[in-house]
């Protein structure tokens, strides 16, 4: 049987204007072709902070100045930057899979992922985007029960809260794709954020962290390996400090005592160490990599890379 992985993209991957995430996808096909080319099974997902500011920012705009429209919701913006992100990421991957002669098919699945209303992170908003506003335009999203924050001296931007992920709603759609030897792109920006209301989904004004998700995800269609690529080699403990240290292999109970140390940041590689955690733990054999795109080669080689076993 293939090896089955789940791959999360980080911002390196993709870039952060139209131009730049289409030279950016390039090399990150390169990378997934890698993969599917050695033998694996391949589930993507992949973030989309820039990708949903500018759409965000560019829907409520055209709002403003045409008073028959009104602002697009998060979760709204957040499927379109599913859709805008996976159109790119599924042409680019199939192209360089068939100039390898590889034939297989590449799918982006609009996917929302269910939260908690309870969740405390509702009520502590932590995720910046989009524009910056005046203090009256600051005021008028306040009115409308959004949060904002002020960066003195730029102005006042939109300020979104973060929940953990519960559960993915077409999960049953990855695992097909995935069972007929598919690539599949989903949970695009940790999914669209929804509550579940009786049989009704609704958006929730929220992003979810994309790497809690790839390990939910993972869990789900029973991934033999989780991979998140970032922007560094490896992770490090003590951070600035004379004993500073690369993490190489580390076994699970290692990578909780780092976490509970408090070595990594809330908002960039606690939430990887997490995903990677919770992953590893449901079953045996399994192994979270956590690495730069442009080393992935290397690190699945042993060669570099933060392996968690």
């Amino acid at each position: 049987m293939k090896k089955r992985v789940v791959v999360a993209l980080g911002h390196r991957a993709l870039g952060t204007t139209l131009p730049e995430q289409k030279e950016a996808v390039k090399k990150t096909a390169k990378v997934i072709a890698d993969l599917i080319e050695a033998g694996y099974q391949v589930a993507i997902t992949h973030s989309n902070a820039p990708q949903v500011g500018m759409i965000h920012t560019a829907m409520n705009e055209f709002g403003k100045a045409h008073q028959d429209y009104t602002a697009a919701p998060m979760s709204v913006c957040s499927a379109m930057s599913q859709g805008y992100v996976g159109y790119d990421l599924q042409n680019g991957i199939r192209e360089e899979l068939v100039n390898r002669g590889i034939y297989r098919t590449v799918s982006t699945i609009l996917t929302q992922v269910i939260v908690d209303p309870y969740d405390e992170a509702f009520y502590t908003p932590t995720k910046i985007l989009g524009r910056y506003m005046n203090v009256e335009e600051a005021n008028e999203e306040r009115k409308k029960g959004n949060y904002v924050v002020e960066e003195p001296g730029k102005g006042y931007r939109r300020i979104v809260s973060a929940p953990n992920p519960v559960s993915i709603v077409e999960i049953d759609a990855i695992k097909a794709l995935l069972d007929a030897d598919q690539v599949v792109i989903a949970c695009g920006g940790g999914g669209i954020p929804v509550l579940e209301q009786d049989h009704r989904l609704k958006g929730a004004s929220a992003v979810i962290e994309k790497d809690l998700t790839a390990g939910k995800m993972a869990e789900d269609v029973d991934a033999d390996e989780l991979i998140i690529l970032t922007s560094v080699e490896k992770v490090k403990i003590n951070m600035g400090r004379p004993d500073e240290e690369e993490l190489g292999e580390i076994n699970l109970e290692q990578a909780k005592q780092y976490m509970e140390e408090g070595h990594f940041g809330e908002y960039n590689m606690l939430p990887k160490f997490s995903a990677s955690v919770s992953f590893i733990e449901k079953r045996e054999g399994r192994s979270a990599l956590i690495t730069s795109f442009d080393k992935l080669k290397d690190a699945l080689k042993g060669k570099t890379g933060t392996m968690i076993r």
